[in-house]
């Protein structure tokens, strides 16, 4: 231990016990003091255990403790003395208000000397370097438990210093965040998220949005309900972009929990979530649309959908915003009308629904992007005039090339599109004449039981429009 160091564990010891006596002698606010003196009696043990451990001397963190320690028995030696005379020289509401900060002081010295002496970072040896697995393992997980150590107890210069250090650990490699969280990060990181801070609670919100990336930990954050969510709720309206962002994506794991879905629909969340929809950044539009789309499954809030309007934003949004943005509004949109709620799909076709799909469609940069475009397009044709609507607009070309794509989800996405096109008798010969029937009899054949299911239902598989593909296919043979 360097000699300022062992100076400063010294005289604390002793300012202790001055402080003690001279407690014994003030004539104001005795009863504040008698706290302070009830506060003082654990502190000696407390730094006797800290001192016992062999790495107390290099520790950054005992050391800063310890210099704060002093500098308040310090402050609180001079204090007592003031309070000795009957005429306090600070004023009677000067003098209170410094007890009530030393007092404050002396009970987080305290609580930050339990954690340190539990959080076991004094027992941890200095990292080594090696190259082995389990020793890098062993080093990322002293150096995240010290970090976290760190975010919990010091000056608030350290704890930036240390949520930045934290952040970068996290961003190296994922395995890195399952220590962490092993470690008990979440926790800590909720805490921060009530930090008077502003920097520091978007830093937090960002190393939160950083764990719910990791499928196998989602169940932490979901641990911490309603209290995390509130935070995140509170971001998404007033945050910075960046913070909005980070928040969104971590709403995003959240909100496949109907319990959580609720919440959200019920504290103000869908309308804070379309507003940045509108006028968000486009990284934020794209994470605010994929919360939406989430809870957009759920019937119990479909309602919150209704009353914030989201369907022209929705809408819009599908048209102007990215790619990712485009999706999850599409996504959002066939969710909301995954029921049989006409009132709902026609509203969604008056403000422009079916040129807003066929717009996305044609300019999908993948089949595989194409499944949602297909469910909304099949929830959309359960109502008889949007079905007219969607045939009329050139659908059943389009479905008719996505049969055939090698993406099976897309393949049954788009049968059961057919499937509810065909119920409207009279475009039921075109869908047969369309060159569908090829594709689905295809189907019929595939490994997959959804696949051949949904394609047997198609009403085109008739016993008529199949003899006559076969007959087709008869002369064509038949020629050559």
């Amino acid at each position: 231990m360097r000699l300022q160091d062992n100076q400063d564990l010294q005289l604390s010891n002793q300012l202790v016990s001055s402080l003690m006596e001279e407690i014994a002698h003030v004539q104001s606010f005795k009863g504040k003091w008698a706290l302070i003196r009830t506060k003082l009696t654990d502190l000696p043990t407390h730094l006797k255990d800290l001192s016992d451990f062999p790495n107390f001397s290099t520790n950054p963190l005992s050391l800063e403790l310890v210099r704060s320690i002093y500098q308040t028995l310090t402050d609180a030696l001079s204090l007592a003395r003031n309070c000795g005379h009957a005429n306090l020289s600070a004023g009677k509401l000067r003098t209170q208000s410094d007890i009530d900060a030393v007092a404050t002081k002396l009970h987080q010295h305290i609580q930050d000397c339990d954690l340190l002496l539990k959080s076991g970072v004094l027992q941890d040896a200095a990292p080594v370097s090696s190259v082995t697995v389990s020793s890098k393992r062993e080093t990322v997980r002293v150096e995240a438990r010290n970090l976290i150590t760190r975010l919990q107890i010091g000056n608030p210069e350290s704890k930036s210093t240390a949520i930045d250090s934290f952040l970068g650990l996290l961003q190296e490699d994922d395995k890195n965040v399952l220590i962490a969280v092993a470690q008990g990060v979440v926790p800590v990181l909720v805490r921060l998220l009530d930090s008077s801070c502003l920097d520091m609670k978007e830093k937090a919100v960002s190393a939160i949005s950083r764990v719910s990336m990791v499928d196998s930990i989602k169940h932490v954050l979901l641990g911490e309900g309603v209290l995390l969510l509130n935070h995140l709720l509170r971001v998404i309206e007033s945050g910075s972009g960046f913070a909005k962002e980070r928040a969104c994506i971590s709403l995003q794991a959240l909100s496949f929990s109907k319990e959580n879905a609720i919440a959200i629909g019920s504290r103000g969340g869908i309308s804070s979530l379309l507003e940045i929809c509108h006028a968000g950044t486009p990284a934020s539009q794209a994470v605010a649309a994929g919360v939406l789309r989430n809870l957009a499954k759920f019937p119990e809030i479909k309602q919150n959908f209704i009353e914030e309007n989201a369907v022209p934003v929705l809408i819009e949004l599908s048209s102007s915003g990215t790619a990712m943005a485009q999706e999850n509004s599409i996504g959002c949109l066939a969710n909301l009308v995954s029921a049989d709620d006409q009132a709902l799909k026609l509203l969604i076709a008056r403000e422009g629904g079916i040129e807003c799909l066929k717009d996305y469609w044609d300019a999908a940069p993948s089949v595989r992007s194409l499944e949602d475009a297909v469910r909304l397009l099949t929830n959309m044709a359960s109502s008889r005039p949007i079905a007219e609507a969607l045939v009329s607009e050139g659908f059943i070309p389009r479905l008719v090339v996505v049969l055939s794509c090698e993406v099976s989800a897309v393949r049954i996405a788009a049968a059961r599109a057919v499937y509810e096109l065909a119920f409207c008798n009279r475009k039921r010969k075109e869908l047969g004449e369309s060159g569908c029937i090829p594709p689905l009899v295809k189907m019929l054949e595939a490994k997959a039981v959804e696949e051949k299911e949904t394609a047997a239902k198609v009403p085109v598989l008739t016993c008529r429009n199949l003899l006559r593909w076969r007959l087709k296919g008869l002369r064509s043979f038949l020629k050559v």
